[in-house]
C-alpha cells in the first residue's frame, strides 16, 4: 500500500530521543520514503542532530496540521510502548490525520481499519501486526537451503538487531551479493514493506511463518533475518521461532556496551558473551538433531559512548571474543560481511 514516493509524517509525541521513539527512529534512519516531518509536541523547533544525533534536516512540529502544511501524505504512529498498544490519548491525533485525508501506517497491536471504514478515495490504513493468512506448521524445511542465512541474536530488547541486519545488507548490496533481507518486526516491515510481523503470530503457526518467509529467498546467496527478544528475558517468546523457522547457519550477537544486566529486568544478569554464544549454539543444534550454527560476529551498540569510549569497547570485547566487533551505526556493516567470508 505504502509507495516509495510517499512524504510520511511520523507521529512521536513526547517519543523523540526516547526507547518508546524506536518506531519513528527507525524509519528516520532506514526509510526509502521521504520523511515531511517529525510530531512532537515536546521538542517542537529543535533540531534532529541536538535530540538524537541524526544530521538529517525535518522539521520537529506540534501538530497534524503542521504536517499536513508540509505536504504529508501518510501518518505514521512512530511509537513503541511497552505492550505495543495505542495510548487512548492518540485517537484524537490519529482522527484529524485521517480528516486531512491522510493515510496510516500503525506498528501497534491495536486495528484501526475496523475503526475507520469510510475514506477518502486512494486513503487506507495499513495495519502491520495482522497474521498473514496461509499459514502452516514448521517443517525444518530451510535445512536444505545452500546459502546462508544469518540471524540476529541479543542479549536484550532493543539492542540494535534490525539496525545490525539492515547494515549488513547494505554492505552486501555495495558488494553486489545477492542478499536479502527478512524483516520480523513491525519497523523493519515498515521499511522494507514486506515481512512476518512475528508478535502477531500464532504460537502453533510462528516457526511456519518464518520458514515460508525465508523459503521466498532460496535463491540469494545471503539471507538475513531480523531478531526478535532474546532467550535471557523472561517475557520473550520469539526466539525458537527464528531459530527453527530458518534454520540458521550462522549468528551475530548484538549487545549494549557495558550493560551487565536487562534494562527492564535488572535481576536477570547478562552472562559472558562465550556462554551467550554457545546457550544459542546448543539450542539450535538440539543434540544434533539440527546442524549447529556459528557465531561469526558481535554487533556492538555504542551509542551512549563518545568516540574514544567506543573504540575502547570494540577493541577489548574483540580481543576476549576473537571474532570480529563492530558498531554498525558508527561503522556500517562492511566487518560483520567480512566476517561471513562469503
Amino acid at each position: 500500500m505504502l509507495l516509495r514516493t510517499q512524504r510520511l509524517a511520523l507521529c512521536m509525541e513526547g517519543s523523540l530521543g526516547e526507547p518508546s521513539g524506536k518506531m519513528g527512529h527507525g524509519l528516520l534512519r532506514y526509510s526509502p520514503n521521504p520523511i515531511a516531518c517529525i510530531i512532537d509536541s515536546t521538542k517542537s523547533g529543535r533540531d534532529l542532530q541536538s535530540v538524537i544525533g541524526l544530521g538529517r534536516e525535518i522539521p520537529i512540529v506540534d501538530r497534524v496540521a503542521d504536517a499536513e502544511a508540509l505536504g504529508a501524505e501518510v501518518f505514521v504512529l512512530g511509537i513503541s510502548p511497552t505492550g505495543g498498544l495505542i495510548p487512548e490519548a492518540f485517537m484524537p491525533t490519529i482522527e484529524e490525520a485521517v480528516s486531512f485525508g491522510m493515510s496510516i501506517v500503525n506498528g501497534l497491536h491495536d486495528r484501526l481499519q475496523p475503526r475507520f471504514q469510510h475514506l477518502s478515495g486512494g486513503q487506507w490504513i495499513w495495519d502491520i501486526r495482522v497474521e498473514p493468512p496461509g499459514l502452516g506448521v514448521g517443517t525444518g524445511s530451510c535445512r536444505n537451503l545452500v546459502n546462508r542465512r544469518v540471524l540476529f541474536i541479543g542479549t536484550d530488547m532493543a539492542v540494535g538487531k534490525m539496525t545490525a541486519g539492515l547494515e549488513l545488507l547494505a554492505a552486501a548490496e555495495r558488494k553486489h551479493i545477492n542478499a536479502a533481507f527478512v524483516a520480523t518486526g513491525q519497523i523493519g516491515i515498515a521499511i522494507t514493506g514486506c515481512g512476518v510481523p512475528l508478535d502477531a503470530v500464532r504460537v502453533d503457526y510462528a516457526s511456519g511463518a518464518i520458514e515460508q518467509e525465508v523459503l521466498k529467498y532460496a535463491d540469494a546467496s545471503l539471507v538475513i533475518i531480523e531478531g526478535q527478544g532474546s532467550l535471557l528475558h523472561p517475557g520473550s517468546s520469539a526466539t525458537l521461532p527464528l531459530i527453527r523457522g530458518s534454520c540458521p547457519t550462522d549468528f551475530v550477537i548484538c549487545h549494549r556496551a557495558q550493560q551487565a544486566h536487562l534494562l527492564n529486568v535488572p535481576w536477570v544478569k547478562i552472562p559472558n558473551l562465550r556462554e551467550f554464544a554457545g546457550l544459542y549454539e546448543e539450542l539450535a543444534e538440539a543434540c544434533g538433531a539440527f546442524r549447529r550454527p556459528s557465531t561469526v560476529a558481535i554487533a556492538l551498540n555504542t551509542s551512549h559512548l563518545d568516540e574514544r569510549e567506543a573504540a575502547d569497547e570494540i577493541a577489548n570485547l574483540e580481543r576476549q571474543m576473537r571474532i570480529p566487533v563492530c558498531d554498525p551505526v558508527r561503522q556500517g556493516g562492511a566487518r560483520l560481511l567480512e566476517a561471513l567470508r562469503l
